[in-house]
């Protein structure tokens, strides 16, 4: 059993490690997101990652596999899985890629764009939830940070 100067010094110590440790801090922002954004689009019956492909299938067009993964940082093995739950349920198909016919070219379907549109649809009350203590100010320069973060990292 603990005591309440223990419990007291516990709660106290994440905010000071997090301000010490920035690394620290941005891994559980990170995962506190994912949670929520996995939360979110789990009640569509859609993951992050399937509302990720989603979304850049409809933006610039059919890709291999290995373009999606590399874009989205997603590994390639879980990429896999995540085109074949995606063509199982009828929101993409995958075709032989014209310019290379050891590749297929993931493609959206109807089905697909529809799921994506209803995700999509979620997003603001979702970042308005999630990001509730920032201001908007603050929202654009997180975006700005984490932006050039990713930029310098391949």
């Amino acid at each position: 059993m603990s005591s309440p100067t223990t419990d007291r010094a516990t709660t106290a110590y994440f905010p000071l490690l997090a301000a010490e440790r920035l690394d620290i801090a941005l891994c559980r922002a990170s995962t506190a997101v994912a949670r929520a954004a996995d939360a979110q689009t789990g009640a569509l019956g859609l993951g992050v990652g399937q509302h990720l492909v989603l979304k850049m299938l409809a933006e610039v067009g059919p890709c291999s596999q290995r373009v999606l993964s590399d874009e989205l940082r997603i590994d390639r093995t879980v990429m896999v899985g995540i085109c074949d739950g995606l063509e199982q349920a009828g929101h993409v198909r995958r075709e032989r890629d014209a310019t290379d016919r050891r590749a297929y070219a993931v493609t959206i379907t109807e089905s697909g764009r529809k799921l994506l549109a209803q995700a999509e649809d979620a997003v603001p009350e979702f970042l308005d939830g999630t990001f509730h203590a920032l201001t908007p100010a603050e929202r654009g320069q997180l975006s700005g940070i984490l932006g050039k973060l990713l930029q310098a990292r391949p």
